[in-house]
């Protein structure tokens, strides 16, 4: 015999804030709605929780179907529950952010979504929906998780410079890091594995390359650490 619920129940989404990192700027992921409402405004990729599915799932094959990324770690941010942020009906929202490498994901908009692209995170055009609150909430844990745990190796290519590295804390951070303070901490940290190859640029003196120790990073990023900034 089918259960009747007392009360009306609100609708179930998950959105996704995904940062990657280009041209020293911190990029999020977007998508251009195809359909009502909201049609042709950008926001996060995102969609309807399906009743046989957990949030993990629907949460990455939103993220597939409208942007085309796969195998993206996704970590849960907050929920959102307005009463009318969605103009539809009653609508609650679990969102998730993630880091990837920016060259290693070209976004493939299809489903309802009529375009995807990166934007840069502080520059983004107006957003559908409650999703500048939700991109801003993402901001602020990212910028706070940078000081209790490794940022970097999803981020930056495999092999990089201390001063890519630092050029990400700044722009994660919205602000210029002392050079020597910076790398005098992060040095200290013995993350790092220094390569002997430095860049080959012709306009600029080479610099000396390296690369994350995973062991080590992975560590961290379980134990995490204190990176006073």
């Amino acid at each position: 015999m089918p259960f009747t619920y007392l009360y009306p129940r609100a609708a179930l989404t998950v959105d996704c804030v995904v940062f990657g990192f280009d041209e020293g700027a911190l990029k999020v992921l977007l998508i251009r709605r195809g359909i009502e409402p909201f049609l042709n405004r950008w926001a996060l990729p995102g969609g309807f929780v399906r009743p046989d599915e957990t949030l993990d799932a629907a949460a990455l094959r939103e993220l597939q179907e409208e942007t085309g990324l796969r195998e993206v770690y996704l970590e849960q941010l907050y929920t959102f529950g307005e009463i009318h942020r969605d103009p539809r009906e009653r609508v609650i929202s679990v969102a998730y952010f993630a880091l990837v490498r920016r060259t290693d994901h070209v976004p493939a908009a299809s489903t309802d979504a009529a375009d995807a692209a990166w934007f840069e995170a502080e520059k983004t055009p107006t957003l559908a929906f409650d999703h500048a609150e939700i991109l801003k909430a993402a901001l602020d844990r990212l910028r706070g998780k940078i000081r209790w745990q490794p940022v970097g190796f999803e981020l930056l290519p495999k092999k990089f410079t201390l001063s890519q590295l630092q050029g990400l804390y700044e722009a994660i951070l919205g602000r210029e890091l002392d050079k020597r303070n910076f790398r005098k901490k992060l040095l200290a940290l013995d993350l790092l594995v220094a390569l002997e190859e430095t860049t080959t640029a012709a306009s600029r003196r080479p610099a000396q390359l390296f690369r994350f120790d995973q062991r080590k990073y992975q560590s961290l990023t379980r134990k995490g650490f204190i990176f006073d900034l």
